[in-house]
């Protein structure tokens, strides 16, 4: 698995999002700078996540953008394998693979299989609204006064 600089905002944006769930809507400029995100590049990103069904758009001057589901019910493996694809290190690693002569003897295969599913337990079982959890609690520990 390989997240790229488009998959990378496209969590971002998500998270932030998430965080500003019971806000209403963000525009793209608020969003933009929260994330640190170029303006034209986070639009396609913001696009993509609504064809995927992540995000809802408003238009007008009151208009933004917003998650189309609640945050405890989208997981960052939705999200990564709707941007950038398979999760699989490798494509042998796939049940009915047949494009290879060696599966039977190949010792690396099976390795490749443990960290696939590995990595599908952890990001399918994260949840945007868990990890606004943790931004939260990591900022308020970060919180103190003298």
């Amino acid at each position: 698995m390989k997240i790229t600089f488009k998959g990378d905002y496209a969590l971002k944006a998500v998270l932030d999002l998430a965080r500003n769930y019971n806000q209403g809507l963000s525009t793209i400029n608020d969003i933009a700078k929260r994330i640190d995100a170029p303006i034209k590049f986070l639009e396609q990103v913001l696009l993509d996540l609504k064809k995927g069904g992540f995000v809802e758009s408003r238009r007008g001057n009151i208009g933004g953008y917003l998650l189309s589901r609640p945050p405890s019910e989208i997981t960052v493996g939705e999200v990564v394998r709707f941007i950038d694809g398979p999760i699989e290190p490798i494509a042998c690693v796939k049940d009915g693979y047949t494009n290879c002569g060696h599966l039977y003897k190949c010792v690396f295969r099976k390795m490749w299989q443990d960290i696939a599913t590995t990595t599908a337990h952890i990001i399918d079982n994260v949840t945007f609204e868990q990890l606004v959890f943790k931004v939260d609690a990591e900022q308020k520990a970060l919180v103190y006064s003298i």
